[in-house]
């Protein structure tokens, strides 16, 4: 499998994505494409001991900045994103993985790549957190003005995701509202309320911000927006808590004087306190984005996962292992099908309503 990797993307790169690239091509059993300036991907490549690994590297002179405006897409047509993403279309590799500025992705995936038939906007589909069962999140960022019939095909990509991806048989799923009644929420979400409960999808109403992360659906719709905000607001709580945590254990004087008075006391409670580390490794590692890698864009007609632009060398390798993950279950093939699935079913809708059209 060769998945080509986005040397120049990301806020660290091209330092980190070299390393998380050789992680990737020991660990994984993949062939990386390096694509980037030639000469500083060598480099940083230079730095690592590649005897034996799968690794090339594919020249492309320009860069889309993380700070540039998307117009920038069409300018560059020598980008490592554009020039990774024509090799995705035109099958000389099997995934394309980026760190660089999300919209710029999304706006070369569509315009290299294009869109599978019938899905109108392509849509990022990332895993929330803070759930205690895996909650897809969908969208994440991609789209920030989406009408009522973009979420509806949101949920049919995020439902067919969770199925072959997850395992999960007749997901539930849900939209983000500001109240559970059928009459909550924005325009938006009221409009597509009712889409979704004729759509045939296992549909368990609105969900609120407090609903998500108990884990009442499989896939939680929203616009990008918002999406975005849950996310990174999830990321942010999870931070200041950390830091919370340590100041209070650990900062200030009376602190440190009554962790020198308890040291007998704690001393006692060490055979207990360590059982206590797998678990607080487990909770680390759950709200790690890291572990997650990056995010596949659903409904563009190849693989393409997008990861946090602060990524560092394990969430590129972890980005690399999603890519090969989707690539082996055919996502592109599921998302086709559930898109023909839902446009048989929505024209079976529209005869019944209309029995002069299925006669003519």
């Amino acid at each position: 499998m060769k998945i080509v990797l986005d040397a120049m993307g990301g806020d660290h790169a091209p330092g980190v994505v070299i390393d998380g690239a050789v992680q990737a091509a020991k660990e994984l059993a993949v062939e990386i494409i390096l694509v980037g300036r030639e000469e500083t991907v060598r480099q940083e490549l230079a730095r690592h001991d590649t005897a034996g690994l799968a690794l090339s590297v594919v020249h492309a002179g320009e860069v889309i900045e993380m700070d540039e405006h998307v117009d920038a897409v069409k300018r560059k047509r020598d980008a490592s994103i554009r020039v990774g993403m024509r090799m995705v279309r035109e099958g000389q590799a099997d995934a394309f993985v980026s760190a660089g500025n999300s919209g710029a992705v999304m706006a070369s995936a569509i315009f290299d790549i294009r869109r599978i038939r019938g899905i109108k906007r392509p849509a990022l589909a990332v895993l929330y957190p803070a759930a205690p069962t895996p909650v897809l999140l969908i969208d994440n960022g991609a789209n920030t003005d989406p009408d009522p019939e973009n979420l509806l095909q949101f949920a049919q990509m995020g439902a067919a995701y969770v199925e072959r991806l997850w395992g999960i048989k007749n997901p539930r799923v849900a939209i983000v509202s500001s109240g559970e009644e059928a009459d909550k929420g924005n325009r938006l979400v009221r409009d597509t309320f009712p889409l979704l409960q004729a759509s045939g999808l296992n549909f368990v109403g609105n969900a609120e911000g407090k609903d998500v992360t108990k884990g009442i659906a499989d896939v939680v719709v929203t616009d990008g927006f918002t999406g975005n905000v849950m996310i990174k607001l999830s990321e942010g709580l999870v931070s200041f808590l950390v830091r919370f945590m340590k100041h209070q254990l650990v900062d200030g004087l009376l602190n440190k004087v009554a962790l020198v008075l308890l040291l007998p006391g704690l001393l006692a409670m060490l055979p207990g306190l360590l059982l206590w580390i797998p678990a607080l490794r487990r909770i680390a590692r759950r709200m790690d984005y890291a572990e997650y890698g990056g995010a596949p864009l659903l409904g563009v007609d190849g693989v393409v996962i997008i990861a946090h632009g602060r990524s560092n060398a394990k969430a590129i390798r972890n980005a690399v292992r999603v890519a090969r993950d989707s690539v082996r279950v055919g996502l592109v093939e599921v998302i086709r099908a559930a898109s023909a699935g839902a446009s048989a079913s929505e024209s079976a809708v529209a005869a019944e309503q209309d029995p002069s059209e299925s006669s003519s």
